[in-house]
């Protein structure tokens, strides 16, 4: 009887890893346009479609790719508004607020942080109109203490692309 061996699960303690060239370059090449096929990508990578379609669901499983998404562009990106908000909240109170607020669709970012605010939002809403009632939707939210928005004038820096 042939024993299959299974390859290890990584555990909570081990962070997953980029294994080799080819994860790092099949990465580049999702970020660059996550809706390519799978033949697509193999034919970039020179490698079979086979592969590439075990590699996306092993780094989907261990947590290297969390999803797939749709970035704007051009003129979609610089019409709107942007705020950083800073989101106090009640103890205990954190896991609930986060759901409610993940269910933004002008959410771009939260992130829990140190300092003054426990979470630092990132909103990009249409207009400031927009932006006012998403601003009371979140000071409603059961467990908000307060917040403090900055309302984003230029970027001078950009090197998240």
């Amino acid at each position: 009887m042939n024993a299959k061996k299974s390859a290890p699960s990584p555990s909570p303690a081990t962070p997953a890893t980029l294994r080799d060239q080819t994860d790092r370059e099949l990465i580049a090449l999702l970020q660059a346009n996550a809706r390519a096929s799978t033949a697509d990508l193999a034919r970039q990578l020179g490698v079979a479609r086979t592969t590439v379609v075990a590699r996306l669901a092993r780094l989907e499983a261990e947590g290297l790719i969390a999803g797939y998404t749709v970035r704007l562009g051009g003129e979609a990106v610089e019409r709107g508004v942007q705020a950083f908000v800073g989101i106090t909240v009640q103890p205990r109170a954190g896991r609930e607020v986060v759901k409610r607020l993940s269910r933004l669709p002008e959410l771009r970012q939260l992130a829990s942080v140190s300092g003054e605010f426990d979470y630092m939002a990132t909103l990009r809403a249409d207009s400031t109109a927009r932006l006012d009632a998403l601003l009371d939707e979140i000071g409603e939210i059961e467990g908000v203490i307060k917040t403090h928005t900055s309302v984003l004038l230029a970027l001078r820096v950009d090197r998240s692309a």
